[in-house]
């Protein structure tokens, strides 16, 4: 008799539709992002094929970026022989913790072939930040 590993053969099979929908899924909750920084700005730049600008919300609060919307897709194919229909619905959301110097009031966004690129302007210098602190003597 031969028994059959349980981390080969026939059982892994039956789970894999199940991770890669566990994956899918995980991406539309946090969809991928890249974020960067310059001297003046800082950009996050987060895909999202399929979204319609109007169907994103961006706002900022307290120092936190956040984002959200819906996916809300379908594609149709026909052929002679066969059909194929894919549909693909779901709410996303990710949010940034934004740096200290991060300009909140003046953060810009803009999308254009699946890709929202959010601009964060930074704060300009204050004047000093180090000064010399006399001490009196008594």
């Amino acid at each position: 008799m031969v028994e059959q590993s349980h981390t080969s053969g026939f059982w892994p099979s039956i789970y894999e539709p199940f991770r890669q929908f566990g994956s899918r899924v995980a991406d539309w909750i946090a969809p991928a992002s890249e974020a960067s920084s310059g001297d003046d700005a800082y950009t996050i730049s987060v895909e999202l094929p399929g979204v319609d600008a109007d169907d994103v919300e961006l706002s900022v609060d307290e120092g936190v970026l956040a984002l959200k919307g819906e996916k809300r897709t379908s594609r149709e194919e026909k052929g002679e022989t066969w059909y194929f229909s894919e549909r693909q619905y779901g709410a996303f959301s990710r949010s940034f913790r934004l740096p200290p110097d991060a300009d909140a009031a003046k953060v810009s966004a803009d999308m254009k072939d699946g890709v929202l690129v959010i601009t964060v302007p930074r704060k300009a210098a204050g004047g000093e930040s180090t000064r010399k602190v006399e001490i009196a003597k008594k």
